[in-house]
C-alpha cells in the first residue's frame, strides 16, 4: 500500500511542479511575439457539404444524449443519500467533466457543419485550448484517482473508509482541479510565446496546442518536445500506473467469491473502457511531433464525442446501484406530480 500511496505522490508531484519548470524556459526563451493573425480557418472533418448536414444532425443527437445522460447521473448521485461514497463522489465528478469537455469543442464543430468558411477567433481558439486542455488534464487525473479508490476498495476493504474519508476525497478532488488548472495555463502559455503571421488553417474541426503552435512563425521544436515531455509522457505515466493499479487488482480478487469477483470485474472493465478511449486519444497525439495525420480527426472524435458518451451508457446501463437510484428519482417525480406526497 505504501508503495502505491508513494508511486501516486510522485505522479502528482510531477504534474504539480512542471508546469512551473515549462514557465521558466518559455521566459528564458526570449521570443519576440508579433501575432498578426487575427482568425483562424478549420478544415472541419469533411468538406462534402450535404454529408455535413446529415453529421450535423447525428452529432446533435449524440451531444444531447451526452448532457441529459451526464447531467441525469450527478442529480441522481446528488439526491440520493445511498450513492455518497467516494467511488460516485468521483463518478459524479468524471460526469460533470465530460460535459464540460464535450461542450467545449462540440457546439462550434456542429456550427461549423452548418458553415461554408469554417473560421475561429484568435482569441476563441486561445481560451478553447485553454479549457480543453483544463477538463481533459483534470479528467486524466480524475480516472487514476478512481483506479485508486477501486485498488483500496477491493485490496483494503477493512481500512477503506479510513483511506478514502470524506476529508481525503475533497483533498483529492482539489488536487486534481489545480493540477488540471496549472498544467492547462503552462500549455497555453506556451502556444501565446511563439508569434503567428500566417498560414492560419488548422486541419480539424477545433483548436489544439499541436495543430496551432506548427503555424507559427517561428521555430517550434523545442516547443514541440516540451508539448511530448508534458502532455504525451505524462499520459504514458498515467496509464501505466492505470494498468499497475488494475493488475493489482485482478491478482486480489483471484481469492474472492464469485459474486463479489464478477462485480467488481465489471466495475473494473468498465474503467478500463473509458481510460483506453481517453488516454489513448492523449498518447496518440501528444506523443509525436506536431504533425497532421489521416486519423487524428477519427481518434478526436473519439476524445471529444464518444468517450463522454461512454461514461453515462457503461456507468448508469451497466451498473444496479445507479439504476435502482434512478428508479427511486422517477418514483418520487411521479408521486410529487401526483400530488400523493
Amino acid at each position: 500500500m505504501s508503495c502505491y500511496n508513494n508511486l501516486i505522490c510522485l505522479v502528482l508531484f510531477f504534474y504539480f511542479t512542471f508546469p512551473f519548470l515549462q514557465l521558466w524556459t518559455y521566459t528564458k526563451m526570449g521570443l519576440e511575439n508579433v501575432t498578426t493573425v487575427k482568425a483562424f480557418i478549420l478544415s472541419g472533418l469533411i468538406t462534402d457539404h450535404t454529408t455535413e448536414l446529415v453529421l450535423f444532425g447525428f452529432f446533435v443527437t449524440i451531444y444531447a444524449f451526452i448532457l441529459i445522460g451526464n447531467i441525469l447521473i450527478v442529480i441522481t448521485i446528488i439526491c440520493d443519500h445511498n450513492l455518497h461514497t467516494p467511488m460516485y463522489f468521483f463518478l459524479s465528478n468524471l460526469s460533470f467533466i465530460d460535459v464540460c469537455h464535450s461542450s467545449v469543442v462540440v457546439p462550434k464543430m456542429l456550427a461549423g457543419f452548418l458553415e461554408e468558411t469554417k473560421t475561429i477567433s484568435f482569441g476563441e481558439c486561445v481560451a478553447q485550448m485553454f479549457f480543453l486542455h483544463l477538463f481533459a488534464c483534470t479528467e486524466i487525473f480524475l480516472l487514476t484517482i478512481m483506479a485508486y479508490d477501486r485498488y483500496a476498495a477491493i485490496c483494503h476493504p477493512l481500512h477503506y473508509t479510513t483511506i478514502m474519508s470524506r476529508r481525503v476525497c475533497l483533498q483529492l478532488a482539489v488536487a486534481m482541479w489545480l493540477g488540471g488548472l496549472l498544467h492547462s495555463i503552462a500549455l497555453t502559455a506556451l502556444t501565446l510565446m511563439v508569434p503567428y503571421c500566417g498560414p492560419n488553417t488548422i486541419d480539424n474541426f477545433f483548436c489544439d496546442i499541436p495543430l496551432v503552435i506548427k503555424l507559427a512563425c517561428a521555430n517550434t521544436y523545442v516547443f514541440e518536445v516540451l508539448i511530448v515531455s508534458n502532455s504525451g509522457v505524462i499520459s504514458v505515466v498515467c496509464f501505466v500506473v492505470l494498468v499497475v493499479s488494475y493488475a493489482v487488482i485482478l491478482t486480489s480478487l483471484r481469492n474472492r467469491f464469485s459474486e463479489g469477483r464478477r462485480k467488481a470485474l465489471s466495475t473494473c472493465a468498465a474503467h478500463l473502457t473509458v481510460v483506453t478511449f481517453f488516454l489513448g486519444h492523449c498518447i496518440f497525439i501528444y506523443l509525436r511531433p506536431a504533425k497532421s495525420l489521416p486519423a487524428d480527426k477519427v481518434v478526436s472524435i473519439f476524445f471529444t464525442a464518444v468517450t463522454p458518451l461512454l461514461n453515462p451508457i457503461i456507468y448508469t446501463l451497466r451498473n444496479e446501484d445507479m439504476l435502482n437510484a434512478l428508479n427511486k428519482l422517477r418514483g418520487r417525480k411521479i408521486v410529487s406530480g401526483g400530488k400523493r406526497i
